[in-house]
């Protein structure tokens, strides 16, 4: 005696052994006992044997029409046994009756199950749809598969072509579009990116990682709704001040400038104007849901993206000529000691004399000349009235206050910031509105600590160190940068708390000083104004409160955002430092070893792997030579020629710890940290 029964979707069959009333234990072919309650079998039969049943059952099954098994179905509930009586014979086979299960059983789209080795056929309505639904998945299935041989060839079907940066970065795995690069990468046995880049779905190295960008951080495209700029109402008075800003000759959000007053009195007064675009865009407005949205000012050579809409900018900016609405900071300084005696925050309108450019003016505003060792720079125009001539003293005092409160900072940091590499400047030759990613590039050193970059630096860290105790002072949350220590692997974190910042050697941090590129700096801002106007009451006014969960979350999307903004321009300053190389055909390079076979080029931004260099001490000197560059995953090969010094001891660790990797040139927030770059710069 054999039996058929169903476990697990499937069918097997058993010899019985022992049978009682409610349960029998059962013998398959493969020696496996089964016990089994007398509900489970499905059919009991003397012949054929269990394998012989379950494949003929299956072929015969195979052969079965099942709109017809469909039509000769009953209108009411029905047991395989009775479809194979109507199908096949009054009297079917045991071969037949199993056919029959597994027919019914593989047509769910016809027949329902109710029960055991019972089913109730389908309306006929329900059979059309699922039939359209089947034909639907077949011809899926072919387009896939089409799609797949197309890719292959390398030719790229236009809706992969669509669809392609949601393939590669945030794919649905159901969709054919998706399943059909999943199927001609095995087949072909080719990478994804590889694939698609052969089949030129990818138009350019410069589109990719701009699309890919934007993909995950503008889903909705880079542009504003149409906003205007609210006006700012409130009566200020003028301030009895000629201001200057320093920025570089790109910068249009002009956020931060600078007055002296009281020159040769005794007593200077210095004067940090901010821009006020928080007189006038409130908590919750459309426009602070824009700014938040972005969190920040995007960066990279030849374009930029911008917090605020460029018309609302150019309506707070700082523009020459102009009496713009400002929060300042006024020190009072002793000329001679150079101590702070004292600081004043005021809401005023301030007159902006002159627009200054670093890149115009560094060559220009060397130390030697500030401090009048140099004549040879007297004439910095042809008619010798250059706004930085005009403003020679002012900038001499600047530079000397600069360089003095630069290293009161240096001894509460316990040693001095050193600066081992420069910075650089990148232009790019846009013809449009951005980059294309072939045009030509120049790369251009800018030296760290110059003493333009100095100033700027010194006194907006003054401002933002001022101001972040100043809100403590009334219990007024801000927005903080701190660091605990300057022990390796000590970062620093974003808070609302009023705490030490190692890195720079202040007490307390909170960006302030860009409310046109940062949203932070326009939350402190808000914050600065309560404090303005209502002084010790400023807690129980401000817009955010002490432990207020929304300023949490702003601090938190602010922290990922701005991370993410790094990196890609990281990247996007790499990819055109390979272009830089590319263009002007440079085969060999001077290097610095690293670690880890890492090295870095001595004349342009760009860290490679040397495998050969990864014996030599950290600080040699090397000579490498270039091999191939991959723009779109931004990899450098290169191989060890010879080095060029001697000896080198390692160096001591002046050099950050955090060393960016092959494929990533990190540009990252190190004005901060180390004052390597002016707090409102760009990086």
């Amino acid at each position: 005696m054999y039996v058929l029964f169903e476990e697990g979707g499937k069918f097997l069959a058993a010899r019985v052994l022992s049978q009682a009333e409610s349960s029998l234990q059962a013998e398959m072919d493969s020696g496996k006992r089964v016990k089994l309650k007398s509900a489970q079998v499905l059919l009991q039969f003397e012949q054929p044997a269990p394998a012989a049943l379950l494949q003929q059952a299956a072929d015969l099954a195979a052969t079965m029409d099942v709109n017809l098994a469909w039509e000769f179905a009953s209108e009411e509930e029905f047991g395989f046994a009775e479809l194979a009586a109507e199908y096949f014979s009054a009297k079917p086979s045991t071969v037949e009756s199993a056919a029959s299960l597994m027919c019914l059983f593989n047509a769910p789209h016809y027949f329902r199950r109710a029960g055991k080795g019972r089913f109730k056929k389908a309306s006929a309505e329900i059979v059309q749809q699922a039939l359209a639904a089947i034909e639907k998945k077949k011809q899926i299935v072919a387009q896939i598969s089409a799609w797949a041989q197309d890719l292959a060839a390398k030719q790229c079907p236009e809706p992969i072509r669509q669809q392609l940066y949601k393939i590669l970065f945030k794919p649905d795995k159901n969709a054919p579009e998706y399943k059909a690069v999943v199927e001609a990468s095995r087949n072909t046995q080719t990478a994804p990116l590889a694939l698609l880049m052969n089949a030129g779905a990818i138009g350019s190295a410069y589109e990719f990682h701009w699309q890919r960008f934007a993909f995950e951080h503008f889903p909705k495209g880079t542009q504003f709704p149409d906003l205007k700029a609210p006006a700012i109402t409130d009566e200020l008075p003028l301030a009895h001040v000629q201001a200057f800003s320093i920025d570089d000759s790109q910068t249009t959000e002009i956020d931060d400038a600078l007055s002296v007053q009281g020159l040769g009195s005794g007593v200077i007064t210095l004067g940090v104007h901010i821009a006020a675009p928080a007189l006038a865009v409130q908590p919750g407005s459309a426009l602070d849901k824009v700014a938040r949205d972005r969190y920040s000012t995007v960066y990279m050579p030849g374009h930029k993206i911008t917090m605020l809409p460029d018309s609302v900018v150019q309506h707070y900016t700082l523009a020459e000529g102009q009496d713009c609405p400002a929060l300042s900071l006024y020190v009072q300084i002793d000329e001679a000691s150079l101590e702070i005696k004292s600081s004043e925050t005021r809401l005023e309108r301030v007159h902006i004399a002159h627009n200054l450019r670093h890149d115009q003016l560094d060559s220009l505003v060397s130390e030697d000349w500030l401090l009048g060792k140099d004549t040879s720079a007297e004439n910095l125009s042809e008619n010798g009235h250059s706004p930085a001539y005009t403003l020679r003293e002012q900038l001499s005092f600047l530079y000397r206050l600069a360089t003095h409160l630069k290293a009161q900072r240096e001894q509460v940091r316990g040693k001095p910031e050193t600066f081992n590499r420069p910075d650089y400047n990148f232009r790019v030759a846009v013809q449009g509105d951005a980059p294309q990613g072939d045009e030509p590039v120049d790369i251009s050193v800018r030296r760290r600590g110059a003493p333009l970059d100095l100033m700027v630096a010194e006194c907006m860290i003054l401002a933002n160190s001022t101001w972040g105790l100043w809100l403590a002072q009334f219990s007024v949350p801000g927005i903080y940068r701190s660091q605990a220590s300057l022990a390796p692997g000590v970062k620093v974190r974003m808070g609302t708390k009023a705490l030490p910042h190692a890195g720079i050697g202040v007490k307390a941090y909170a960006w302030s000083t860009s409310p046109l590129r940062r949203y932070t700096d326009l939350v402190n801002q808000w914050q600065l104004i309560a404090c303005v106007r209502n002084g010790t009451t400023a807690a129980l006014v401000a817009p955010f409160k002490p432990k207020d969960a929304e300023l949490f979350g702003i601090v938190s999307g602010f922290d990922a955002a701005y991370t993410a903004y790094n990196a890609f321009q990281n990247g996007m300053e790499r990819y055109w430092t390979m272009r830089y190389v590319q263009q002007r055909g440079i085969t060999e390079l001077t290097a610095t070893v690293m670690k880890d076979g890492l090295v870095r080029a001595e004349d342009i931004p760009l860290v490679m792997h040397v495998a050969s260099a990864a014996s030599l001490p950290r600080g040699a000197r090397v000579k490498v030579r270039m091999g191939e560059m991959d723009l779109l995953m931004l990899e450098v090969s290169a191989s060890f020629i010879e080095r060029l010094d001697v000896a080198v001891a390692e160096l001591a660790g002046d050099e950050e710890d955090d060393e960016p990797s092959v494929g990533v040139h990190l540009a990252m927030d190190v004005n901060e940290d180390n004052s390597e770059k002016a707090p409102d710069s760009p990086a």
